[in-house]
């Protein structure tokens, strides 16, 4: 059959060519890739059945408790849910949604991270557990705030714009980001691609030692990595002295970042999990250097299947901003008429014009958000996520969380298959393998 409209030439792709023709220039955006790519969605668990027998959800625990960063670290990070709240910076978020975050992370038990531009006070106070971010721009940062930590995190790359810096609309420089950011007010942020003071990996070693001899060993030492040369990068980062190693996939979320980055540079989750699992494998440190998963983790059942092929904890990012009301009308809201689109379409985080107070610096937007009751709401689907972790990992036969393995999956795709290395779905065939 011939096709009556052009598949290559598609409505979006003219839209799009007429869009650039119009600018001059990439166009830029928030939220994360538009590209229809292998996920979660695509595996499935196989419960029990006469093989071995489930655990009684009244009166088995099921054990969620995560350590991240003994290896070297005098204090590891010790949570109750191996799920944490991702670095988002203040300026890309309001003040209202970074304290809600780490109010909701105190309450139940796990971390938040500062993100570009420093640590807010407000975050500081509201976090039990905060890891602290040190980027490339090194706006914002301070050593004193480094050594109130409870984890470091050296951000080599990010998924949603991998090989390139971070991004923040002159909309939203105003006088408090202006002032920890040391930046004129009204103008573009473009942070640098790479840090100024080491390139390659015997420099991030140095950079390492640094790090833990003003910390005094105390606290682990992150390195985040966007997915990319996923293999040779988590290699060279174990070797180099990382505590854990953060992938982010190129499903992560931005506050913004050019839309040819977000929908083509990196690799999905799946496959990063899975390449950085068998990396650490190969030069003996699996299970010693800590493996945590990032990018597009939507549901208790993201995160049981990111554990099961060999992460050992997921951060999230954007799902903890639609659960602040991101995309969601709320009283004084109106998202045709403030953003163009109805709530559930919106990505123009990078505007600071989010009718909910998420994505803003402007006051009066702001305000739209409650923390406390932002706080109690992220607070509710953390623990509802881990809540469907347990259920998966008993409906197992399994007591605790990191006893999932990829014996307990199946793909339901060949692509899937390939990529989780798993068994397609009615056969025992894995794709991809000889």
């Amino acid at each position: 059959m011939v096709r009556r409209t052009s598949q290559i030439f598609s409505p979006w792709v003219i839209q799009d060519i007429h869009a650039k023709s119009d600018l001059g220039r990439y166009r830029i955006r928030g939220f994360s890739s538009f590209q229809d790519v292998t996920h979660f969605d695509d595996l499935t668990f196989l419960s029990t059945g006469l093989t071995r027998f489930p655990l009684e959800g009244y009166k088995e625990q099921c054990n969620t408790q995560t350590v991240i960063g003994s290896l070297n670290a005098k204090n590891p990070l010790i949570l109750d849910t191996p799920i944490y709240i991702t670095g988002m910076s203040y300026g890309a978020l309001s003040v209202n949604a970074k304290t809600a975050l780490g109010k909701a992370a105190s309450l139940v038990g796990t971390a938040s991270c500062t993100g570009d531009g420093g640590m807010l006070p407000s975050e500081r106070k509201a976090s039990n557990k905060l890891i602290y971010q040190v980027l490339p721009s090194r706006y914002g940062f301070n050593p004193h705030h480094l050594k109130k930590a409870q984890a470091i995190e050296i951000v080599v790359g990010q998924g949603a714009k991998p090989g390139t810096g971070g991004m923040l609309m002159g909309i939203k420089v105003l006088d408090n980001i202006s002032e920890m950011r040391d930046l004129p007010k009204g103008i573009d942020q473009r942070s640098p691609a790479r840090h100024p003071d080491w390139l390659g990996p015997d420099d991030l070693a140095m950079k390492i030692e640094q790090l833990r001899e003003a910390t005094n060993w105390t606290v682990p030492i992150h390195v985040k990595l966007g997915a990319c040369r996923v293999s040779d990068d988590v290699k060279l980062a174990a070797k180099a002295g990382a505590d854990a190693i953060v992938v982010d996939s190129m499903l992560a979320g931005t506050g913004a970042s050019s839309e040819i980055l977000l929908d083509h540079s990196g690799i999905p989750t799946v496959p990063a999990i899975v390449l950085a699992r068998e990396a650490l494998r190969e030069i003996g440190l699996n299970g010693k250097v800590h493996l945590i998963a990032s990018g597009g983790i939507r549901s208790g059942a993201d995160a049981a299947k990111a554990l099961a092929l060999g992460a050992d904890a997921v951060a999230i990012g954007l799902s903890a901003l639609i659960a602040l009301n991101c995309n969601r009308e709320i009283p004084g809201s109106n998202f045709m008429k403030e953003m163009g689109v109805p709530a559930g379409e919106c990505s123009h985080c990078h505007t600071g014009k989010c009718p909910v107070g998420i994505a803003t610096q402007d006051e009066n937007l702001t305000k739209r958000l409650d923390p406390d009751e932002g706080a109690e709401r992220v607070a509710n689907f953390l623990n509802a996520m881990t809540m469907e972790m347990s259920l998966l990992t008993r409906s197992l036969g399994k007591g605790d969380v990191h006893s999932l393995e990829p014996e307990d999956l199946a793909a339901l795709t060949i692509e899937a298959s390939a990529m989780a290395q798993v068994p397609l779905v009615g056969t025992n065939k894995i794709f991809g393998q000889s």
